[in-house]
């Protein structure tokens, strides 16, 4: 009889040691503050570069305990802007930008970020898939992202050639000489939440 008390005793002591430990953890969903975040581009052409800032509308990171397991966001693509030039060069490069040989921002105002896959690479470190929509476009990129406290930064390389972005690109036309456009531009995004 007291074999049997000790066996079922250490049956449900066991038990729900078992049970705790595999337990699912609650996703929990952080709001990026847009205020306080930002989103750097730069992009390059044969005679130097050009950088800027477009605003994120919205964005969540979410983390399951502290790790990041999943995000997305929205971009203003109408917000975008040059930090590199100044007057008429900068008024000239921003409506280029927005015009229909680039981003076509009147027809496609936002561009979004869906994280599909997070997979840890070390302390507060992720290699991050996500689905980038631009241009009514979506193709799958990756990029790193780190985690500190309540920020997280994450820098990428976007080929616009993929969204139909085909503007002075030496991939769809030939003879541009000192006027290419490189397909990559990066992006530095800075985040608090």
């Amino acid at each position: 009889m007291k074999k049997t008390i000790l066996s079922i005793t250490m049956a449900v002591v066991f038990g729900s040691f078992a049970s705790a430990a595999t337990e699912p953890t609650e996703v929990v969903t952080k709001p990026v503050k847009t205020d306080a975040s930002s989103v750097m581009w730069k992009a390059y052409k044969v005679t130097g570069s050009h950088t800027g800032l477009v605003d994120l509308t919205e964005g969540n990171l979410m983390f399951d305990g502290s790790t990041l397991v999943g995000g997305n966001f929205t971009v203003d693509m109408t917000s975008l802007i040059s930090t590199d030039l100044e007057g008429d060069s900068k008024g000239k490069l921003e409506g280029h930008l927005k015009s229909d040989d680039f981003f076509g921002v009147a027809n496609h105002p936002t561009s979004t970020l869906i994280f599909t896959n997070v997979k840890s690479t070390g302390k507060n470190s992720y290699e991050v898939t996500g689905d980038l929509t631009i241009k009514g476009i979506t193709k799958p990129i990756t990029f790193d992202v780190s985690i500190y406290g309540n920020k997280a930064t994450a820098t990428a390389k976007i080929d616009r050639a993929e969204y139909n972005v085909r503007y002075g690109s030496g991939s769809f036309f030939d003879n541009l000489g000192d006027k290419t456009i490189y397909d990559e531009f990066d992006l530095v995004v800075d985040l608090q939440f």
